[in-house]
């Protein structure tokens, strides 16, 4: 990778005008990519010399080099790239809090090979004010860049289609689950998650203890459960905690 000897080292020339960026450089006007793949990360910053070419591109191997980097007034864009699952969670729960605190100006950008639509919302929920999947081509992603450094914030509709399929899978489950039970046994089932013994559920739900025992009798009947304890588990995730209820 070539480097300015004019200017900081993991600094790329961007071709500003034509102009050496040692005149007049304004760290404000950067991306710096952090990614641990030298050739990868050198692909990534000559790509968007040509294509950025109102900014200065920094590179870097990890999070220790760029926090060593007089970022001056402070990098605008910081790309974390990531591989694999594992990695990427890495950055979200270690690195970007960390980045964050060290640079509270820079809008940080997470660059990585996994999909998964909840790792991207969790991505935009610790910070970020981005998430690009590797499997996008170049101009969308330079795109994304540009709508991050304007101050929006970029995540793929695909993650929040899979995301709400999703929701709406388990929710269409739950309302399935909760329609095998009447709603005096529904009021059952929630007394047994809460532990209470037949005879108190019989006071709160104003009912005989006979008629407790048909109802978890038929609950039972119902989810092939041997006990109650085995009612309380296989009803988890049916009903709303007490107190919460659905957004």
């Amino acid at each position: 990778m070539s480097l300015i000897e004019a200017l900081p080292e993991n600094v790329i020339d961007s071709g500003r005008d034509g102009n050496n960026l040692s005149e007049g450089f304004d760290i404000k006007d950067s991306i710096a990519i952090i990614d641990e793949n030298a050739f990868a990360r050198d692909c990534l910053a000559r790509c968007l010399c040509d294509i950025e070419s109102d900014c200065a591109i920094l590179t870097f191997a990890d999070v220790d080099e760029w926090q060593r980097f007089d970022r001056g007034a402070g990098s605008s864009i910081v790309l974390l790239c990531a591989v694999g699952l594992s990695a990427t969670e890495n950055v979200l729960h270690r690195d970007l809090a960390r980045m964050k605190m060290i640079d509270p100006q820079a809008r940080f950008v997470i660059m990585s090979d996994s999909e998964n639509p909840d790792q991207m919302l969790d991505a935009i929920e610790h910070g970020a004010s981005g998430y690009i999947p590797s499997s996008i081509h170049l101009d969308v992603a330079v795109k994304a860049i540009r709508l991050v450094r304007a101050g929006g914030v970029f995540i793929p509709a695909s993650a929040l289609l899979k995301s709400r399929t999703a929701a709406d899978q388990v929710a269409s489950r739950k309302e399935g689950e909760r329609s095998l039970f009447t709603a005096r046994q529904a009021e059952v089932v929630k007394a047994l998650r809460r532990g209470q013994p037949n005879k108190l559920i019989a006071y709160e739900l104003n009912m005989g203890e006979c008629t407790v025992k048909v109802h978890i009798r038929n609950i039972m009947k119902k989810l092939n459960a041997r006990n109650r304890t085995e009612v309380a588990f296989m009803t988890n995730g049916m009903f709303l905690p007490e107190g919460d209820s659905p957004r």
